[in-house]
């Protein structure tokens, strides 16, 4: 019997708890690369990508075959009770891959929050300090610990009450809203006098690019004086790659344009294309403070999603995804900077690689509302788009890389046919 999307969503209402949203008010009930199939037989091209978790495509096949393969063997022994190979694979080509002039060790997980998190409890355990600081606007998930760290109330904690203590709110860079680099910087310097010493910080998380703040991109020279202030206090510097690792920024990890590197990265979402798995990589004698037990979960580097990211890994090397990652860029910021000039009202395009996003203003301030309009036009049109930013005023797209340049087009085609008839 045939499904209707209205009907499922009646089901969720009932069944699933109303702190669970929904986007969209679509089932997919089948996906291939950048397109996507709902119950009621309507196809959508996929601009959202899952929020950045199918770089390489809805069923890749490189990836299917890897997990087909590995189905025939072995689903689960928990990594800390019986070992499997694939498992220090992943954590041997992560730490090839990783930047930075340093022997490094891996250890995997589920999620990006639980990345974020063992990050956190690895920086404590080898500075035996508590103190973390953070950014504003900036997300590393949901969990409890981790909504501390998030620098966005609202949906994410509201109603729950003020997060656990010791992590303190820096100034991220962004030329746009008026905040330079010597602004972030002192912003961190004056938690030194008023909140916390230096010798009191673990680590100092931060995104590359922030995702859910709004695709702001580090300036290289604030990353510089980050290193430069970790260093100088003996602070654990953590890159939380989650949502810019596995080459969406044109290279595997974001840091490697940013003229330094970090301590401890995180790594999650596009690293198994769909499969659930996540990571920490760092300096090796950080990552073994440590002690045996400290760190894992019961399907933390499941045989199943490391094999999906050795496919992934195979994938990009055989495609050579990160050239494709620059080339889907620079359509992306052609088509939507020439978009700008005829809707002023796209205040800035921004990004790095394929991760792109434009901020929409109206009379200089944030306009959520046309935000919302276009993004739902364009699903009536056939295109899933995602919205970010603190005011929730910025499209941003992370489109699979694999996507077809006709696809692509099509895409880009419909975001401006919404700004024609919402913004003109």
């Amino acid at each position: 019997m045939s499904k209707t999307n209205a009907e499922l969503i009646n089901r969720k209402s009932q069944a699933v708890a109303r702190g669970v949203g929904l986007a969209h008010p679509h089932f997919i009930e089948s996906a291939q690369n950048a397109t996507l199939t709902d119950v009621e037989g309507r196809e959508f091209i996929d601009f959202a990508g899952g929020i950045a978790v199918l770089n390489t495509g809805h069923l890749h096949p490189t990836v299917k075959a890897a997990v087909a393969e590995q189905l025939e063997k072995l689903t689960h022994t928990c990594f800390m009770v019986l070992g499997y190979e694939p498992y220090v694979e992943v954590c041997e080509r992560i730490n090839a891959l990783t930047p930075g002039n340093y022997t490094k060790k891996s250890a995997l997980f589920t999620t990006g929050a639980e990345a974020v998190e063992n990050a956190i409890k690895v920086a404590r355990a080898h500075t035996g300090r508590t103190g973390v600081i953070a950014f504003g606007a900036g997300y590393h998930g949901r969990t409890l610990a981790t909504l501390a760290l998030t620098g966005k109330v609202a949906p994410y904690s509201s109603g729950m009450g003020i997060m656990s203590g010791d992590v303190f709110r820096a100034l991220y860079p962004c030329e746009m809203h008026g905040i330079s680099t010597e602004d972030a910087i002192a912003s961190i310097e004056r938690i030194f006098k008023f909140d916390a010493e230096p010798s009191d910080i673990a680590a100092i998380i931060l995104e590359p690019v922030q995702g859910e703040g709004g695709f702001y991109v580090a300036p290289k020279p604030f990353m510089a004086a980050l290193r430069e202030l970790c260093d100088k206090h003996g602070i654990v510097l953590i890159a939380d790659e989650v949502q810019t690792g596995a080459g969406r920024t044109g290279t595997f990890f974001a840091m490697e344009q940013m003229g330094v590197s970090a301590d401890i990265t995180t790594f999650a979402k596009s690293i198994a294309g769909g499969f659930p798995l996540s990571g920490i990589v760092g300096k090796a004698e950080i990552l073994d403070a440590i002690a045996p037990g400290g760190l894992g979960g019961t399907y933390g580097g499941s045989p199943i999603a490391c094999a999906a990211a050795l496919g992934v890994l195979q994938a990009f090397k055989e495609e050579d995804l990160l050239t494709r990652a620059n080339t889907v860029g620079e359509t992306l910021t052609s088509n939507l900077n020439q978009l700008s000039v005829d809707f002023p009202v796209i205040a800035e395009v921004r990004g790095l690689g394929a991760m792109i996003a434009m901020e929409l203003l109206q009379d200089g301030k944030p306009a959520p509302e046309l935000t919302a309009a276009v993004v739902a036009k364009a699903r009536d049109k056939g295109l899933i788009l995602l919205s970010c930013g603190l005011y929730g005023n910025v499209i941003r797209i992370l489109v699979p890389l694999t996507v077809p340049d006709q696809q692509l087009q099509q895409g880009l085609d419909i975001i401006r046919d919404c700004f024609s008839e919402l913004a003109g």
